[in-house]
C-alpha cells in the first residue's frame, strides 16, 4: 500500500476506496458448445413417446320423442303416411323400439340402397330418383308395442292419408360393416345337404368353430324358413335330433324355423346362419344382420 496525491491511499493500479473490478468469465471455445449440444440432441439416443390411439367403443344410443307423420315419399305409397325414427345410413342399426301411436301402425326396416339388378321379387321401397331399398314390413295390428330390429333405416307407417302421431323410445347401436355386421342381397343355390337336393338355401353367416349370436331382419321374394346350425357334431352325437349332413359326412344339428312369411326379424345363436325354401327354383333375400362371435 502506498499514498498517492492528496493523501489518497493507492491499492495497486486503483484507489483503495474504489470497488474491485469484477473479472470477466473465461471464453468458452465454440467447439466445446457444439459437442455438448450434439450429445444432448442425438436422435438415436432420444426417446420418442407416441400417444396411444383412442379407441371409441360401440355405444348404445337412446332417444325418446313424439313425431307427426308425413305423406310417404315412396312410389306406390302416395296415399300412405310415414314417420321416420332413424334415417337411412351407410351403417347398420341394431336395437329395440317401443312405441305408442294414435292408431294401429306398421313397422318398417329398410335395407340398402340396392345395387342395379338386386330388386328381384322382394318387397321394395323406391324414391322418385330411382333409389331402391328392400323393405321389411311388419303389421302387428296394434297401436303400441315393441320391436327388435336391424336395418339401414327405421320407420312406422299407415295405409291411409290422415296424419298420425307416434311417441317412441329407441335404444340402438349404429355399426360399421364387418364379417358379422352385414346388409346385403343374395340369391339362393341348391341346398348341398343330403336329402335337401330339391331345396334352395342362402348361407348368410358361414359355418364357424365360434358361435354367432345376433339379430337378423329380412325381406325375401317368397316365404322362407330360418336355419341355425350347431356343430359339427362328434361321432355318435346324432341321436334323433334334426340333422343337416354334407356329402363328406360332416353333420350339424339343425334349428329349422318356418316363418310362413317373406319378411321378419329373428334373434338367433348358432355356428352358422341361413335361410331356406322347399323348392329348387331359387329365392332372393335382402337382409341386415348384426352378430357377435364367441
Amino acid at each position: 500500500m502506498r499514498v498517492g496525491s492528496a493523501g489518497s491511499v493507492v491499492c495497486g493500479d486503483r484507489l483503495c476506496s474504489e470497488p474491485a473490478p469484477v473479472p470477466e468469465p473465461a471464453p468458452v471455445e465454440e467447439e466445446e458448445i457444439v459437442v455438448e449440444l450434439e450429445e444432448e440432441i442425438t436422435i438415436e439416443e432420444a426417446e420418442i413417446v407416441e400417444e396411444p390411439m383412442e379407441i371409441k367403443p360401440h355405444v348404445w344410443i337412446t332417444a325418446t320423442g313424439t313425431i307427426q307423420s308425413m305423406l310417404d315419399p315412396g312410389i306406390g305409397h302416395e296415399t300412405h303416411q310415414l314417420a321416420i325414427i332413424l334415417p337411412p345410413t351407410d351403417n347398420i342399426y341394431k336395437g329395440i323400439v317401443s312405441y305408442d301411436a294414435s292408431e294401429p301402425i306398421q313397422l318398417i326396416a329398410l335395407h340398402g340402397p340396392l345395387a342395379e339388378g338386386e330388386d328381384t321379387g322382394q318387397p321394395i321401397w323406391e324414391l322418385d330418383d330411382g333409389t331402391k331399398f328392400a323393405l321389411t314390413f311388419i303389421d302387428p295390428e296394434t297401436s303400441m308395442g315393441s320391436w327388435l330390429f336391424t336395418g339401414n333405416a327405421l320407420a312406422v307407417h299407415t295405409m291411409n292419408e290422415e296424419q298420425f302421431t307416434v311417441s317412441y323410445s329407441v335404444s340402438y347401436l349404429e355399426k360399421e360393416m364387418s364379417d358379422t355386421v352385414i346388409t346385403g342381397t343374395l340369391n339362393s343355390m341348391i341346398d348341398p345337404g343330403i336329402g335337401h337336393e330339391e331345396h334352395s338355401i342362402i348361407i348368410i353367416l358361414p359355418p364357424s368353430e365360434m358361435t354367432y349370436s345376433g339379430i337378423l331382419t329380412y325381406a325375401a321374394s317368397e316365404p322362407i324358413q330360418l336355419i341355425a346350425l350347431h356343430g359339427p357334431l362328434a361321432e355318435g352325437e346324432d341321436t334323433g335330433q334334426a340333422i343337416w349332413e354334407l356329402d363328406d359326412g360332416t353333420k350339424f344339428a339343425l334349428t329349422f324355423v318356418d316363418s310362413e312369411s317373406n319378411m321378419g326379424t329373428w334373434v338367433f345363436a348358432g355356428n352358422a346362419l341361413a335361410v331356406h325354401t322347399m323348392n329348387p327354383d331359387g329365392v332372393t333375400v335382402s337382409y341386415s344382420v348384426v352378430a357377435g362371435q364367441n
